[in-house]
């Protein structure tokens, strides 16, 4: 099977395609990826010498050069992980979220019709439900988005399964919670904290720190993924979650706690417009489809995460300083499409 992922350079895409190699070695995979300031190639370093994988860099929203993606890979399915996922950075500039997460997710769909793959399945994200008090979401709760990041993954999720119903296009849809684990750009609250921590700087908290995420290991969802990506039913979404609902304020006094570092270091600012205040995920539907549930503990998972950042620190320099991008011009500036 030939199957092209996007944004496969991100957290979620790199260690996905990790996971999903080693799974199904046999598979081909392309990586196409925009390499923006989230995006490094460092986290699938080691994977550009597999012989069934080959990388391109390029905008999921330019329908030309997707257009010779298609051409010259044939791809039998689509795994879509691309997506500007900062929220703090959708509030301030919308455009960016807009092109790639929606724009972008279409142009994918159109092409993904014209070439006729076998599947199509889109990443999403528990924030497109918004916020819930009480109780869990399920895969029919209607979505209510509360950021421009949000209402961009919605509105993909929408135009997803507008190609079914119109197109009969096969498409499934994946909606995880927060994920936590390795290679995550430290601007996500987990390894900003543990960076600062590690650094005895400060750690910025929003408001007064009570808004509950349910934390999701990276591992558990990359396997989740697959699963729904191998089993799932045509035309459905599921949701995927981790089964930790913390407050933000817990989350960074247990990682100072397991690092042996003063609270002092907490700083809380003023909290971000249309802050939701708690997400939840119903788990039931995976669970019983497909049987799926998550199965690392949130302190081992976060005991593994500290220790990878306590060992990647050059990987942390280069991330922070842009210096991954010597790596790209060492080791891809002459593959091509032509490879294929």
């Amino acid at each position: 099977m030939k199957v092209l992922i996007t944004g496969g350079c991100g957290f979620i895409g790199s260690n996905f395609i990790r996971y999903f190699n080693t799974k199904h070695p046999y598979y081909k995979i392309l990586n196409v990826d925009k390499l923006t300031y989230a995006g490094n190639l460092e986290n699938l370093k080691g994977i550009e010498r597999k012989r069934n994988y080959r990388f391109i860099k390029a905008d999921i929203s330019n329908t030309k050069v997707m257009k010779n993606c298609f051409e010259k890979f044939r791809p039998d399915a689509v795994i879509n992980f691309a997506a500007e996922t900062h929220v703090d950075r959708s509030i301030v500039g919308p455009s960016p979220f807009i092109k790639t997460n929606f724009l972008g997710v279409g142009v994918l769909l159109n092409l993904a019709l014209r070439f006729q793959i076998k599947k199509f399945l889109q990443i999403s994200t528990d924030e497109v439900y918004g916020s819930i008090l009480r109780g869990s979401f399920t895969e029919h709760s209607p979505l209510n988005p509360s950021s421009p990041y949000a209402a961009s993954k919605a509105a993909a999720d929408a135009l997803v399964m507008a190609y079914y119903r119109t197109h009969g296009l096969p498409v499934l849809i994946t909606r995880s919670s927060n994920n936590y684990g390795p290679y995550q750009f430290p601007e996500k609250l987990i390894p900003l904290t543990i960076i600062n921590a590690l650094n005895n700087k400060k750690i910025p908290l929003y408001g007064d720190g009570k808004n509950v995420r349910d934390w999701l290991s990276v591992e558990d969802n990359c396997e989740a993924i697959d699963i729904v990506f191998q089993k799932g039913s045509i035309g459905e979404t599921y949701n995927v979650g981790g089964e930790n609902e913390l407050t933000n304020i817990y989350i960074v006094r247990k990682i100072l706690k397991i690092l042996n570092k003063s609270e002092s270091l907490i700083t809380f600012v003023k909290d971000r417009p249309g802050h939701d205040r708690r997400y939840s995920l119903s788990l039931s539907k995976i669970r019983r489809q497909l049987d799926w549930h998550p199965t690392t503990s949130f302190r081992k998972g976060m005991d593994k995460t500290i220790d990878w950042y306590r060992k990647h620190q050059k990987w942390l320099r280069n991330c922070q300083t842009g210096e991954y991008r010597t790596f790209y011009r060492k080791h891809y500036s002459k593959l091509g499409l032509q490879e294929f």
